[in-house]
């Protein structure tokens, strides 16, 4: 069975969302660990343990049926984030850490960024990285 026009297109869009994705992960590697890097899914986890001795989940962007999600774990340890994010990144929440995203949003993606590199600081002032 082949794609229709339409799903090739979103597909496209999906790939080009998840890679400028991804590549906020990649820049925020350090002293964190790779968990998958595969085609439309990658997933970063600190060094620290949580009280089951599994490691603490950093985040990950992964692409779904409908959208890419960017799951971003630090939103949901230190709330106080939050009150850092536009309106406009808030609306792409769903739930307390996810972020989703049809289309690149050159714009957002720099807020992310930024929200991404505030979680690797919370995250260092936690000891989890």
């Amino acid at each position: 069975m082949t794609p229709t026009h339409e799903s090739q297109k979103s597909s496209d869009a999906f790939e080009q969302v998840f890679n400028a994705l991804k590549q906020i992960m990649v820049s925020n590697l350090v002293g964190l660990t790779v968990l998958h890097d595969e085609p439309g899914k990658y997933y970063l986890l600190t060094n620290a343990l949580n009280k089951n001795k599994q490691p603490i989940w950093f985040g990950g962007v992964e692409i779904k049926k409908n959208y890419v999600s960017y799951h971003l774990f630090a939103v949901y340890c230190a709330p106080a984030l939050m009150g850092k994010m536009s309106e406009s990144l808030k609306k792409r929440m769903q739930g307390k850490a996810c972020f989703n995203f049809k289309s690149v949003d050159e714009e957002l993606f720099k807020e992310l960024a930024e929200l991404t590199v505030a979680c690797r600081e919370a995250f260092k002032s936690m000891v989890f990285v």
